[in-house]
């Protein structure tokens, strides 16, 4: 079957090529976003501790209403919820573009403005609750299920495409325009994705129990998931892996004080990991990851904890360039065993559901490791916390491969077929 494969299949459909364009411009803005914030953030404290402390406020309120958030998107129209999403967003990327104005420095504290920060943060992991549920659920409306795979990759292709291109953007705006106006640039990047989403049209709610009771809701999302090996372990281990492997968070410190590259080399550290990924991900078009699943995302893994203790490691920033870029290359492999898992064995009525109980295990982890990042950082010092973190990886492969075999001789090429016939 493999040789009649269409790697552009979701190409063909002119509502997805939209969606891809809303896609893109959401995550260049907020990719590019972080990073900004990132960089005021250290350059106010100088504290590695509250680069932490950004990832503890976007994942206070989006592990919080996760949940919650799942069953609203089940009941709503996706295309109304997602144009609401992108009004959160502009509200908090305008704040932080008054925020980051030169009078506001000269009139308030840097901690006043920190607050602020962190307020506004918390903010977009309201906003964050919701628009991974309603994206997920949305791309399953918009192209037919057979060819759900192949959109999914390119969903997440185009996903990491804009991680590529909104951190390097982001590292040499600091520089070339300040922190400021780079802020209003992503403003402008989240009225474009609101101009491409009014080009979709509303879609039907698929969901057969609408008025349903929320905790009756809740229930049969969570007893889908964690009865589901295949999606139970991908999101279990990816979750550890990124958990502990969450060096991104303290890349400020390692541009600025361990490898002296300023904001630019800042901005290529950043992106480093997204190139890698994005070409793992156009590659996986063509060449499927389906067949024996389970193996290649428990290599793919372990590989990534050997390259995040290279990096930690690294007194050179070519090699650090080179060990981020690695990870990421093998980070896509996860990403698409894991969007792939998710999209075939997830039914329509259950997409919000599962979307945010993904989005608790494997989003969220982002900025609870950015979080456990920056205690260790501050604790054990910076490269020990990150070689600590790349050793933990390789513990929890290690771990999962021996407890559970059933996981490891997963293989969706099954699914995929039955797939390809309806």
């Amino acid at each position: 079957m493999e040789n009649k494969i269409d790697p552009y299949a979701a190409l063909r459909f002119k509502e997805f090529n939209i969606f891809l364009g809303v896609r893109f411009a959401m995550v260049f803005a907020w990719s590019m976003q972080f990073i900004v914030i990132e960089w005021q953030v250290y350059s106010l404290t100088k504290d590695p501790l509250s680069l932490g402390i950004i990832g503890l406020m976007e994942i206070i309120p989006a592990v919080s209403i996760a949940l919650f958030a799942g069953h609203i998107v089940d009941q709503k129209e996706k295309r109304s919820l997602l144009v609401k999403c992108i009004l959160g967003f502009s509200v908090v990327s305008m704040g932080l573009f008054l925020v980051t104005h030169p009078s506001v420095e000269e009139e308030y504290t840097s901690k006043s403005i920190l607050y602020t920060i962190y307020a506004l943060v918390f903010l977009g992991g309201l906003v964050r609750a919701f628009i991974g549920p309603t994206i997920f659920s949305l791309i399953a409306l918009i192209v037919p299920k057979k060819i759900y795979p192949n959109a999914a990759t390119w969903s997440s292709s185009t996903w990491q495409m804009a991680s590529v291109l909104g951190p390097a953007f982001a590292g040499f705006s600091i520089s070339w325009m300040g922190v400021h106006w780079s802020m209003c640039i992503i403003f402008a990047f989240s009225v474009l994705a609101l101009l491409f989403l009014f080009q979709i049209a509303k879609k039907p709610i698929l969901n057969p129990k609408i008025g349903e009771p929320v905790f009756q809701s809740l229930k049969d999302g969570l007893r889908f998931v964690f009865g589901s090996t295949a999606i139970l372990g991908a999101l279990t281990l990816d979750m550890i892996a990124v958990l502990f492997g969450g060096a991104i968070a303290l890349l400020p410190i390692y541009a600025q004080d361990i490898l002296h590259v300023g904001s630019e080399g800042f901005g290529i550290l950043r992106a480093a990991p997204a190139v890698g990924a994005s070409i793992t991900m156009l590659g996986s078009t063509r060449f499927p990851l389906h067949k024996n699943a389970g193996k290649k995302l428990l290599w793919a893994v372990f590989a990534f904890g050997i390259c995040i203790i290279v990096f930690g490691l690294s007194t050179y920033f070519w090699l650090s360039v080179i060990a981020l870029f690695l990870s990421g290359a093998v980070d896509g492999v996860s990403m698409i065993i894991r969007q792939t898992i998710l999209q075939l064995k997830t039914p329509d009525h259950m997409r919000g559901r599962v979307a945010s109980v993904n989005s608790i295990f494997v989003g969220s982890s982002n900025e609870l490791g950015a979080f456990e990042s920056g205690v260790a950082a501050k604790l054990l010092g910076t490269v020990t916390a990150v070689v600590f973190g790349g050793c933990m990886t390789l513990l929890t492969v290690g771990t999962t491969a021996l407890v559970s075999p059933k996981f490891r001789r997963l293989d969706l090429s099954k699914d995929v077929a039955d797939h390809d016939q309806q």
